[in-house]
């Protein structure tokens, strides 16, 4: 008979936080739980945060090894999934090595490049924390095969597992363009922040409108920088699928992202994207019609507007469910005693 799974999540990055590691955990959160798991979460909220000087969106926590203790005693996990490499993570990583558990993690974010970006700090050092983090667990869990070769290169030593994304096909879909921004609507939506590198977006030399949708401690310095750019601020739901669904090209200029969510959410509004062929990008954007990678980002822009097939866009964020992807994630948990992957009986859905 099939059997539920108790999951713990140890996680950083929570709400109200808004991102791409946000949206994929609550997102695979509630689908766990509507296929009959139970998921705990252990994240900012629940602890004294303090603000990061140059990212205050982004709280941390005086996360206590004692209460985290009890609260995974309390819930006795079949399985711990580590998510972040903040003071959450790093509490419950000392109780699962303590304790002789086993647990697993994941790499969502290239913290090494942002530190180095925005507080200089070199890679070697970020890298070698990283390395560190990742080294006790069952395996680390990854979102795309080219960051799968990078990890390795950098030797990254624990089994490296693929977590793929998703996407809410009945949330995003194409709509009709309502706006009468000058053409062609070039759109940004993300964290407006230094390390996304949205400057060169808003520098690129290509006409039409240029819109960043989203907020952040770069916004006022954009705005002020570049008075032609529409700034909207936050969307979220239906207004920002809306939103995507004015733009002509959705524009990705990150360096430093492991996925990108918002370039399938893009996709599935019939929208192409164009951005770096970096990490990300080259793994999303691989087929005719879907955008353009290049070096040089104003090409990349024309290039995907030139190219641009709403069709192939769509046909193409639709292999992107969160069905898969959390199919995916439950096949590379472990049980926290013995280190086993669980059973196919124990993570088939009991409720669909």
């Amino acid at each position: 008979m099939t059997s539920r799974l108790k999951i713990l999540i140890a996680t950083d990055a929570w709400k109200p936080q808004v991102n791409g590691v946000v949206r994929t955990l609550t997102t695979t959160s509630e689908l766990l739980r509507s296929w009959g798991h139970e998921v705990e979460v252990v994240e900012p909220s629940q602890f004294k945060t303090f603000a990061i000087p140059f990212y205050p969106e982004i709280p941390l926590s005086f996360a206590t090894i004692n209460h985290l203790v009890q609260r995974i005693r309390k819930f006795h996990p079949d399985a711990i999934h580590i998510s972040t490499e903040g003071p959450i993570g790093l509490a419950a990583r000392a109780i699962c090595i303590r304790r002789k558990w086993k647990f697993t993690t994941s790499y969502h974010t290239k913290f090494p490049e942002y530190l180095k970006k925005m507080l200089f700090l070199p890679l070697a050092g970020g890298y070698s924390y990283m390395r560190r983090f990742h080294s006790r667990s069952s395996g680390i869990m990854v979102a795309t095969p080219s960051l799968e070769q990078e990890l390795r290169l950098r030797r990254f030593l624990p089994e490296l597992n693929r977590w793929s994304r998703g996407v809410n096909l009945s949330l995003f879909y194409q709509r009709e363009k309502t706006h009468s921004w000058p053409k062609p609507v070039l759109m940004y939506v993300g964290r407006v922040s230094k390390e996304k590198n949205i400057e060169a977006f808003l520098k690129a030399d290509v006409p039409g409108t240029k819109v960043v949708v989203g907020d952040g401690p770069h916004r006022s310095k954009l705005q002020h920088d570049f008075q032609k750019a529409i700034f909207v601020g936050y969307r979220r739901g239906e207004a920002l699928a809306e939103m995507y669904s004015q733009a002509d090209c959705f524009v990705f200029p990150s360096h430093t992202d492991t996925f990108g969510l918002v370039m399938i959410e893009s996709l599935a509004c019939g929208v192409p994207v164009a951005a770096y062929p970096v990490i990300g990008p080259v793994d999303v954007i691989t087929e005719p019609g879907t955008g353009a990678l290049n070096d040089n980002l104003a090409l990349a822009i024309e290039q995907a507007l030139k190219t641009a097939s709403p069709e192939a866009c769509l046909r193409h964020a639709q292999t992107f469910t969160w069905e898969k992807s959390t199919r995916q994630f439950l096949s590379n948990l472990r049980n926290r005693h013995t280190g086993e992957p669980f059973t196919p009986a124990r993570i088939e859905p009991l409720t669909v």
